[in-house]
């Protein structure tokens, strides 16, 4: 059975439509595995902050076109924005270190510390916080704040339910100055812009200085209790001038942390972590609190532990260039030899550099083929003359000195066997009977 044998324009499309078709694949595969990642990431505060912080940063991944991108998914609060993660709905969020459940957090970067102040307003006698029993105090972001307010309750035994009141940030000014509390508990980053709003609260005047009230078992708490540390607030933070404090006061701090889902991709984490690292200093323009960004404690006994992809950036034990390409290095010549046996193939199917010219013995070869099949003597008097005019060139190139001229001898030996071929096939010719053909 004859093979089918398609026109040459025929296999050229198809060629092409292959090539076409393979690299399209090939493009579609690269655009999806070099899209950038996006990770979602709950955020919350009373005043809206974090989310504004948290896109700003978004922003910045975007316009740098870095390889991970952020989805900020405003919570509403801290404690919210902890409960989102904890119930798997996003994939990062910016929490506190005392509120949520962190069972399944692994920390990023630290965001900001977060001081505990407790402020009474100018001439309270209020200058301990023992002395806070028998009175009310007004704490700002009481889910938040729960954790402390229990802390703060079982340190000095104090009465949670008749001390500690929620107070909605709003309300803050108007139940220091109705006197509805005698002081308020914050729990803020010490930047210019929340003790300002700590400021607001309370009486402004040359001679009115509010009372900041320490907290002087902060060390003893932070042993007990992990998620806080005992910090000292700088001479003059709230006021320069006279300084409140009037020298370094002992409290409590805590830390936002950004925390990622231990499933996340450890080269994923690193990529982010690097990001933010190298930008931080560029995003301080548009959110100065940005200042704060640091490391987390990379600690095996660290109260949050490290994402190993964090871990990896921070310890400098990211992968090299030859570990991430070195597969790759190895792999390309396979490919491109592969990718060289299928050109070949191509190349083969298309029909392209083979000779069009057949040698004087294919001519005779196949001449053998047409004797055995003539019906007439005028066709194998036509062969004989092809014969003879193959075996007139090649004489003639042998004269001419041509090497790649096919010997006499083999010539004749081909013209020989023709010859037998012609005078059998003459022969079987002359025995069949003749064709009348019909009037």
């Amino acid at each position: 059975m004859a093979s089918l044998k398609l026109p040459l324009w025929l296999r050229f499309f198809l060629l092409l439509g292959a090539a076409a078709l393979a690299s399209g694949a090939s493009l579609l595969a690269y655009r999806y595995y070099t899209r950038p990642a996006t990770l979602s990431v709950a955020v919350g505060s009373i005043d809206g902050e974090a989310a504004k912080a948290m896109s700003a940063i978004a922003s910045r991944l975007v316009s740098i076109n870095a390889p991970v991108r952020l989805k900020v998914v405003d919570s509403g609060t801290a404690l919210e924005a902890a409960k989102a993660f904890a119930a798997g709905n996003v994939d990062l969020a910016v929490v506190r270190g005392d509120v949520g459940d962190l069972s399944q957090a692994q920390a990023v970067v630290v965001v900001s510390h977060v001081v505990v102040l407790i402020v009474a307003p100018p001439g309270s006698t209020i200058d301990s916080v023992d002395k806070l029993k028998g009175r009310r105090v007004g704490v700002i972001g009481g889910d938040a704040n729960s954790k402390i307010v229990e802390v703060l309750s079982k340190e000095f035994g104090l009465d949670r339910a008749k001390v500690f009141k929620d107070i909605a940030l709003p309300d803050a000014r108007r139940a220091i100055q109705s006197k509805e509390v005698n002081a308020l508990l914050v729990v803020i980053p010490l930047s210019e812009k929340y003790l300002s709003l700590v400021k607001g609260f309370l009486q402004q005047g040359p001679k009115a200085l509010p009372v900041l009230i320490p907290i002087d078992s902060a060390g003893a708490i932070a042993d007990a209790e992990r998620a806080y540390e005992s910090f000292d607030v700088p001479k003059g933070t709230l006021r320069g001038a006279p300084p409140v404090p009037e020298d370094d006061l002992t409290t409590l701090r805590t830390s936002l942390y950004l925390v990622a889902k231990k499933k996340l991709s450890s080269d994923l984490i690193a990529s982010l972590t690097q990001t933010i690292m190298s930008v931080r200093r560029e995003l301080l323009v548009e959110q100065p609190i940005f200042a704060q960004i640091t490391a987390p404690s990379t600690d095996a006994d660290a109260y949050l532990p490290l994402h190993p992809g964090a871990a990896a950036f921070y310890n400098g034990t990211q992968q090299s260039f030859m570990d991430e390409y070195g597969n790759w290095i190895y792999l390309t010549p396979m490919i491109l030899g592969g990718a060289a046996t299928v050109l070949a193939a191509a190349w083969k199917f298309l029909g392209l550099g083979s000779s069009k010219n057949e040698g004087p013995l294919d001519s005779l070869y196949a001449l053998g083929r047409r004797i055995r099949h003539v019906g007439t003597e005028a066709e194998l008097s036509d062969i004989e003359e092809e014969i003879d005019d193959i075996l007139k060139a090649q004489r003639a190139r042998s004269a001419a000195g041509d090497e790649s001229a096919v010997d006499e001898a083999t010539l004749n030996v081909a013209a020989h066997r023709l010859e037998s071929l012609i005078h059998d096939r003459r022969a079987m010719l002359a025995k069949k009977p003749a064709i009348v053909s019909a009037a």
